[in-house]
């Protein structure tokens, strides 16, 4: 039976129909030249991959630290800089969050006459430089954060959620970089009331946010963004997105040293159009950052981000939590990774919405597939 679909369902059925009526020693002469076609193209590929794979992600050293990083966050969910979050977007230190940090980097200057120019090798980042990179939010690393949410209810629900972030970094000109940061909700569990005292929880896609900041590239100790940020109804359910196309400014501002980071980065988001039957949002993300870090890749700082609804009755417009978080950059082999585990309290809240959070981030750091500048 499974031999029958994979023969009616192969590539090679629709491009030569001859095929299943060769005789045996033909199916066997064929089968023997697709053989060696294909181990000549995974031999291609392997060459390509090769030739083309950089070194795993370090940075050009800037004066002082690194280039920036960034972060978005919306209502179903908890972003952060990572981070959305349920009754809007909570989000947390930048080892990721909110969004995207990448940097795409293509090669510069021409060659000189008469050969290849030889890229120098880059030192390797040690665990601290590379923890203080992955809390910039304009960081020019490239990096995937996985954040896991699971957020206690006043009502003594539970809405769990996971936030995938990658961070995309571009080197638009030796002064600027372009950092995309989309934050993909691919699943969020909510849980909502269907008769008295009864919950079901419903599960689906969230709402897809993708943030884009230019940010300069030489700017020793300060870290400064600016730049679009979107929201866009991928939710799969009602109870997991808010069902609306959503725009407004971000902006993010620090100062990084190799002892501390202290920043703020603000998002806000008008909703343009969307589904008429959803009501309209206005909605602020605010995360403030501030982080410690100690030697061997630990650091300690604040975890939250300050969420408004500014359509929401007057008492139930802010969120405001109070969070700690711990992190640490470890090798696996020579993979860089970040982890995080953070504990969340909202003092200030609407009705039944979160009230505590436990939430893990795991941030690999990604090699940089292109160096060197898009523009001259």
């Amino acid at each position: 039976m499974h031999d029958v679909v994979r023969r009616k369902h192969h590539p090679l059925m629709r491009c030569m129909p001859g095929l299943p009526a060769l005789g045996r020693a033909g199916r066997s002469t064929a089968r023997k030249t697709l053989g060696t076609v294909a181990v000549r193209l995974a031999a291609a590929a392997v060459l390509a991959l090769v030739s083309v794979a950089p070194a795993w992600a370090v940075d050009d050293a800037v004066p002082g630290l690194t280039m920036p990083r960034l972060p978005p966050g919306a209502l179903p969910y908890h972003l952060d800089v990572g981070g959305l979050d349920g009754t809007l977007g909570r989000g947390e230190l930048g080892t990721d969050a909110l969004t995207t940090r990448r940097v795409a980097q293509t090669s510069g200057a021409p060659a000189p006459a008469g050969g290849t120019a030889a890229e120098p090798e880059e030192p390797e980042d040690s665990v601290s430089e590379l923890n203080r990179k992955l809390t910039n939010p304009v960081s020019s690393l490239w990096s995937i954060t996985n954040q896991f949410n699971n957020f206690k209810l006043a009502n003594g629900r539970w809405n769990n959620n996971w936030n995938f972030q990658p961070v995309l970094p571009v080197s638009l000109t030796r002064d600027v970089n372009l950092i995309t940061r989309p934050v993909m909700p691919f699943y969020n569990i909510v849980p909502h009331e269907t008769a008295p005292g009864q919950f079901e929880r419903t599960a689906g896609l969230g709402d897809l946010v993708l943030l884009e900041l230019l940010s300069p590239a030489h700017s020793g100790h300060w870290v400064l963004g600016a730049g679009p940020t979107f929201i866009f109804p991928t939710a799969t359910s009602t109870f997991t997105g808010q069902g609306k196309v959503q725009v407004g400014p971000s902006v993010v501002a620090g100062y990084l040293t190799k002892e501390f980071f202290l920043g703020v980065f603000p998002q806000q988001w008008f909703s343009i159009s969307g589904s008429p039957a959803r009501p309209d949002t206005s909605q602020l993300n605010l995360q403030p950052i501030a982080a410690l870090f100690f030697g061997d890749g630990w650091n300690i700082g604040y975890s939250g981000n300050i969420l408004a609804n500014w359509k929401a009755s007057s008492g139930d417009v802010w969120t405001v939590p109070v969070g700690v978080g711990v992190g640490k950059v470890v090798k696996l082999g020579r993979l860089p990774v970040k982890f995080q585990l953070s504990l969340q309290y909202m003092p200030v809240h609407p009705q039944d919405a979160q009230e505590w959070d436990v939430q893990v981030q795991i941030t690999p750091v990604l090699p940089k597939l292109i160096k060197g500048t898009l523009f001259q």
